[in-house]
């Protein structure tokens, strides 16, 4: 059997590798390997031409595809076959984190990577032979569905894997079912004493940790928050500002357990991003056992139902649904479900690559993306993913959620008993954005047709479970004539909403119904008042365009009053279909048993959305040709992607959309923290507190919140430099895409960069990338390869000479510790969108002033991705000839900042320690 001693030099128990023909791909060049013969190097041409010849191993098929320019690219993807080993199991999706997952030892350059691959091909199969596999269960019977679909690792993995003895289960039966419990008691009325939170603090961050004295005061300030509330309607508010290194997780989890263990109550803390939802997953661990001794659960993450498997949807994919490649994806995901911790698919312990080989689409496919689950109606109800989350947390000491399903459930949860009422908003900075989004409203082609297929159904030769009222409730509409009724009226009026194909119907100018029509006039009145095309450019640009809605003519108001009354036709049999369905529940005939009582209760609570939804639209074309109400913003869009349209809407948001937080958040909690890192500005007079109040929405029930804050331990004096690069040319993008390859050859690598344009990171991306690749410095982009935006920065984070460009997404909640990161480049300073929300904005708070404090909070976030720990190092580059001087202010105090040319900007970084010039006790601003 052929070995790699002389490539590699491997562990002394090396597995066989397979004698299988080898690919590997980057941007420095191309490597052929030999099913047992030597590794060369190759064409892109070459390479493809043997990839259609024979199956070859490879990692990443879709990532190699695109660095061979051959998007058809197909063979042995080693990621496929590690899913299916190893489901439930993290891997960092590179050679590197493939060979550290395997315990193989890691290729020193590119042409060892195809040695490798067979090596580990090799090891995954061994796998599969030894007694101790951990993930055998299912694994013969979900290889036999695999071998049907022609899936290449099939007749390789079989000879490996034995048939069971036992014939095996199938996943939807052996599947646990969640229990019912009776709801929580109150809550205890109790105060925390600061003895109490302190001795907690000092357990855990455990014996021997440092004793810091900004998280002791944190602790003590958050314990506020959980003291009994003296007046309905006005919470305990805490706004707590806490330096990066304060170590605020722990400082706000150690009163949050204290008072859940002493008041039986439950605490809800709420993030945006996907990376502190992990990060305080494990950082809870330190207060919580992972089970209380009655098996339930102490800590649970709550997200939302887009989030999780839909078990319907996976049986529906598993019995002919899917199709293709997307068929091997069903049954890679059920094997995963059969082991996952909770069902999570998008940052729970499903791979994020895993969607991204075969499609976005799959992944999005096997969830609830629609708001279409039938409730109790389901077969799998009771084993769902969903309702064990929604059942735990009420049971839980701590919910760990995101923004937007916290507002969510407050707004319109199912079950008010479960409603947050002691509330830690961690990135409490965007509260406000998430906000903006949760109290929207937008009638949009999109969301019309979905309305259309929620009630409808499917129609034509459509495919999937999607099922319309009359299926959803057909024994409810035979028992009951009224609602048999209200349903049949509502699916005749729901034929006014726009179909398939509605689109294409606009181009052609050949809209049909009153919906697709008053689109037809939004697209014609945006188009015709849009400036920023200036003889088309703007337009050929590919970015969406919109127009405020404002001074419309007689015609489009009279487009605006069909639409509604078609729309008032739809939500008035849905109104009295809710009634009837109340009035069955509650005269409950004989058949009804529990399971379908509580069906019916899913209906209505759907119902409810829908019927808010319609009312929402309603308001907002009634709003059309009228007087304009000063707390709402209104405008027309054409929403467009590389000059595709794909969506065209009328918008509305609230001027403020901390009011309606303010009264569906804050006036039913006992307690409320707002926290972060940036949640106040730095401006010429040091920190300033308005903005976070007002954003807060503190004012809008008269309550004076608390303020506390806590300045970060880091030297940045001695950790860190700005540096603002003076010449390079604004818009000049092959001096830009220079400056970036200099500087990252200059660093290293370990370099962060951010742009504020998709088009410009791309441009960028595709000068420097092979100069890179043949330094040895790999280069990733968002929106560039084909891989998620969590995956990415998995990879950035395992390899210390990587570099990653992206966007907003990685400005902030990217937490890479280390010699990962050393330095971060902006490409310009992050001008606020000049948007109709946004110039509504700026207008009410202060013009200039609200831009300057929108920039210093991005800049600042920003600079929070450098220094994350005290042996931390690195420089923050903007590349700006004309960075303004006030915005300086947004970097911490005693942080050098120096105005340089590129080239002095290299040396540097060169250096790779800081060496400021100046002393600790101020800024340095070179002009």
């Amino acid at each position: 059997m052929f070995t790699l001693r002389s490539t590699l030099s491997i562990a002394s128990a090396m597995p066989q590798p397979l004698p299988l023909p080898a690919l590997h791909a980057s941007h420095a060049g191309t490597w052929l390997r030999e099913a047992n013969g030597n590794t060369r190097g190759v064409s892109k041409g070459e390479a493809i031409m043997a990839a259609a010849d024979t199956p070859l191993l490879m990692l990443n098929a879709p990532l190699v595809a695109s660095r061979l320019g051959y998007p058809d690219l197909s063979g042995l993807d080693l990621l496929e076959l590690f899913a299916f080993i190893h489901p439930a199991q993290f891997v960092v999706p590179t050679p590197k984190g493939l060979a550290h997952a395997l315990k193989l030892d890691e290729p020193e350059s590119d042409d060892q990577i195809p040695a490798l691959l067979q090596l580990a091909a090799g090891a995954l199969l061994e796998t599969c032979e030894r007694a101790d596999w951990a993930q055998r269960g299912g694994a013969w019977s979900s290889l036999q569905s695999l071998a049907k679909m022609r899936w290449p690792w099939a007749q390789i993995c079989a000879p490996h894997i034995n048939r069971p003895e036992q014939a095996e289960k199938w996943l939807f039966a052996k599947l646990p079912e969640w229990d019912e419990a009776p709801d929580r008691p109150q809550p205890r009325q109790i105060t925390l004493s600061e003895d109490e939170v302190e001795a907690q603090l000092e357990h855990l961050t455990g014996d021997g940790a440092e004793q810091r004295d900004g998280q002791r005061m944190y602790a003590r300030e958050v314990a506020r928050i959980f003291a009994p509330r003296a007046q309905q309607g006005l919470p305990h508010l805490l706004l707590a500002q806490a330096g990066t290194g304060i170590g605020k997780t722990l400082g706000y989890l150690a009163p949050a357990s204290l008072w859940a263990s002493a008041a039986q109550g439950t605490v809800w803390v709420s993030t945006f991003t996907k990376n502190l939802q992990r990060q305080l997953r494990a950082e809870s661990r330190r207060a919580w056992d992972e089970q209380r001794a009655d098996g339930t659960q102490p800590v649970v993450v709550r997200k939302g139902r887009e989030n999780y498997l839909c078990l319907l949807n996976l049986e529906d994919a598993l019995q002919g649904g899917f199709g293709g490649r997307a068929a091997i994806l069903a049954q890679l995901v059920a094997r995963w479900a059969g082991f996952s911790r909770d069902g999570d698919m998008i940052g729970g312990d499903l791979p994020g690559w895993l969607g991204t080989l075969f499609g976005k689409r799959g992944i999005s496919a096997l969830t609830d993306q629609r708001g279409e689950c039938v409730y109790a109606g389901c077969p799998h109800y009771r084993k769902c993913f969903i309702e064990r989350a929604a059942r735990a947390s009420a049971q839980a000491d701590l919910v760990i959620a995101n923004h937007a399903l916290v507002m969510i459930n407050a707004a319109r949860g199912r079950d008010h008993a479960q409603r947050p009422t002691r509330i830690i908003f961690d990135e409490g900075h965007h509260v406000f954005d998430a906000a903006d989004s949760t109290f929207a409203a937008a009638l949009s082609g999109q969301e019309a047709i979905e309305l259309r297929r929620w009630i409808i159904g499917p129609e034509r030769k459509a495919r999937g479970r999607r099922r319309g009222l009359a299926a959803r409730l057909a024994d409810v509409a035979s028992y009951d004539e009224a609602g048999g009724k209200a349903v049949e009226d509502a699916i005749r009026a729901a034929q006014a909403l726009p179909s398939d194909g509605w689109l294409q119907r606009l181009n052609d100018g050949e809209p049909y119904g009153p919906l697709e029509t008053l689109f037809a006039g939004v697209r014609a009145v945006t188009y015709a008042r849009d400036e920023s095309a200036n003889g088309l450019a703007g337009q050929e640009a590919g970015y969406g365009i919109e127009t405020e809605a404002a001074g419309l003519d007689g015609n489009f108001v009279q487009l605006a009053g069909q639409a509604q009354a078609a729309l008032a036709a739809i939500r008035h049999p849905l109104v009295t279909l809710g009634g009837r369905l109340e009035a069955v529940v509650e005269d409950a005939p004989d058949w009804l048993d529990a399971q379908g009582r509580a069906r019916i209760e899913g209906a209505r609570h759907s119902l409810g959305w829908r019927v808010d939804l319609l009312t929402a639209w309603e308001a907002l074309l009634d709003r059309l040709g009228g007087p304009t109400d000063p707390e709402f913003v209104d405008w027309l869009a054409v929403d467009r992607s590389d000059a595709r349209e794909f969506d065209i809407a009328i918008h509305r948001r609230w001027l403020d959309p901390m009011k309606p937080f303010a009264r569906v958040v804050l006036e039913p909690a006992h307690g409320v923290m707002l926290t972060s890192a940036t949640l106040t500005d730095r401006g010429a007079d040091g920190q300033e507190w308005e903005g976070a109040i007002i954003r807060s929405g503190a004012p809008h029930i008269d309550v004076a919140p608390h303020l506390a804050s806590a300045a970060s331990p880091f030297d940045y004096a001695n950790q860190a430099e700005v540096l603002i690069v003076t010449d390079i040319k604004r818009g000049d993008i092959p001096a830009l895409a220079g400056a970036y390859a200099r500087l990252i050859e200059a660093a290293g690598g370990g370099v962060l960069g951010l742009f504020t344009a998709i088009r410009r990171m791309r441009a960028v991306h595709g000068r420097i990338a092979d100069r890179l690749a043949r330094a040895g410095l790999p280069l990733y982009a968002q929106h560039v390869d084909p891989i998620d935006t969590g995956t990415l920065v998995d990879i950035f984070r395992d390899d210390p000479r990587a570099t990653l460009l992206g966007t907003d997404a990685l400005r902030d909640g990217v937490d890479v510790p280390g010699e990962s990161l050393r330095c971060v480049v902006m490409e310009q300073v992050p001008w606020p969108r000049p948007t109709i929300l946004h110039r509504a904005r700026r207008a009410a708070n202060g013009g200039s002033t609200y831009d300057d404090r929108l920039i210093r909070a991005k800049l600042a976030q920003a600079f929070g991705r450098l220094i994350r720990s005290k042996d931390d190092r690195g420089h923050f580059v903007v590349l700006s000839a004309a960075f303004p001087s006030r915005l300086l202010s947004a970097f911490p105090p005693g942080t050098p900042v120096t105005r340089v040319t590129l080239e002095e900007a290299l040396q540097r970084l060169g250096k790779r320690v800081c060496q400021p010039e100046t002393a600790s006790g101020g800024t340095q601003r070179t002009e």
